[in-house]
């Protein structure tokens, strides 16, 4: 039924509790391919404005600096899946990340997307938005989200 399974990560340990979850279902499932995702967003305006007063080159470093840990992360988490027998390849994106996971999707053959939750709820999942929502929204195919006790942030009250 699954023949590739895509795994959106940001590089947070939030994003890393869909994992259990991943290797139970490409396991159990013979899945041929993993995909693991990062997409590298554009700087906030707010860390623009931050680097531009700074002068010089700080933005290109930002920007390189940012390309560089995403690259080290995705190649982590391969040399990790691919020691626990997964047939995984990585996936460096730029972009807004919902909107290039959805792209993503459009122009390659995926099955299945697994995907933490950060546990956002109220003006905080307001104000900043949810990519996981988005995903669940518009995606044409299964989404499973994943939100463990262990990782999830409470709800103040």
């Amino acid at each position: 039924m699954y023949k590739r399974i895509l795994v959106p990560m940001d590089g947070s340990e939030f994003s890393e509790c869909s994992l259990a979850h991943v290797r139970a279902i490409a396991s159990g499932r013979n899945v041929p391919e993993v995909v693991v995702m990062r997409v590298v967003e554009p700087l906030s305006s707010q860390d623009v404005s931050a680097y531009a007063l700074a002068g010089g080159d700080w933005l290109a470093k930002a920007e390189a600096l940012r390309e560089t840990e995403a690259r080290d992360y995705l190649s982590q988490m391969e040399s990790k899946l691919k020691k626990e027998g997964l047939p995984v390849k990585t996936e460096l994106l730029h972009g807004r990340a919902a909107e290039e996971i959805l792209d993503y999707v459009k122009k390659h053959p995926v099955d299945l997307i697994i995907m933490s939750t950060h546990g956002r709820s109220g003006v905080s999942r307001w104000a900043f938005g949810s990519v996981t929502d988005r995903v669940v929204r518009y995606s044409p195919v299964p989404v499973l989200t994943v939100s463990p006790a262990g990782c999830r942030v409470e709800a103040p009250g």
